[in-house]
């Protein structure tokens, strides 16, 4: 049966091993927890693209029991000691390796990364017995909206096979404009992302998404579009598919309009 695609919006930092930051993100977490029940039958493993790994081909997690990755600055002491023990997959690994390089993508095994946080920060909320299987696959440098799109379509087949495809981002990311001066931005391109995703053809949304800088606000969301860049890989894996917003909250951060999507059908 075939899985749905996810971009999600992963939180800030080791939010689910802080309490108060945890409180703050109620809404997020609802969203997480719901989406093991959204699915038609358990997959078999996931594969994450984290908005967190960028090199210059798309490399692809090979260790089976990966490490962890504290890739955050300034929280708590405790939060650079947490484990999300959930074992790789060698042979998932090594047949998107082996998919990715018959589809010409420049693809390389990297048998030492790790989880980080836009992986096993948001897996410690959807899967908090860490027993399901899980491999990351990189963002490539450049953050071409077309590779990535590109990316996802070669990865689609996976989704027959039991695979859960999550691109891990935000849909707003502006480290330097956060609080109530993120209000307006956050809106005008989640407004954007909404109309296109939900309610546009199959290639108006392919078109929207190559040129989304042009959107409304949309390099005050995205000065950088690295976490931008895994809902690409999302909806080129679900192309032909309708999105649904799975999570929607107009103050986060203290001012930040986010959401979540799905594409494709859940049952």
């Amino acid at each position: 049966m075939r899985l749905p695609t996810y971009f999600i919006s992963h939180g800030g930092g080791p939010w689910p091993y802080m309490d108060d930051l945890r409180a703050r993100m109620q809404v997020l977490e609802a969203s997480l927890v719901d989406i093991p029940r959204q699915l038609p039958q358990a997959p078999k493993a996931l594969l994450m693209i984290s908005a967190h790994w960028e090199e210059t081909a798309f490399r692809v997690m090979t260790n089976p029991q990966p490490p962890m990755v504290y890739d955050y600055g300034g929280f708590p002491p405790h939060t650079y000691e947490v484990s999300y023990p959930a074992p790789g997959s060698p042979a998932l690994a090594e047949q998107v390796i082996g998919m990715l390089r018959a589809a010409g993508l420049p693809t390389q095994a990297d048998a030492r990364r790790g989880f980080d946080h836009g992986t096993f920060a948001p897996l410690a909320v959807m899967y908090p017995d860490a027993q399901m299987p899980v491999v990351q696959v990189s963002l490539k440098t450049g953050l071409d909206p077309e590779e990535h799109l590109a990316l996802g379509r070669v990865l689609a087949p996976l989704r027959d096979e039991g695979v859960l495809i999550i691109g891990s981002g935000l849909s707003y990311h502006n480290l330097r404009y956060f609080g109530p001066q993120a209000k307006e931005p956050s809106s005008l391109f989640d407004q954007w992302l909404q109309k296109i995703l939900l309610e546009s053809s199959v290639e108006e949304r392919v078109q929207h998404l190559i040129n989304w800088s042009k959107a409304p606000a949309a390099r005050l969301a995205h000065p950088r579009e690295d976490h931008l860049l895994p809902l690409m890989v999302a909806v080129g894996a679900a192309e032909a598919e309708a999105g649904t917003c799975v999570y929607h909250e107009e103050n986060i951060f203290g001012g930040v309009v986010a959401s979540s999507f799905r594409f494709g059908a859940i049952a």
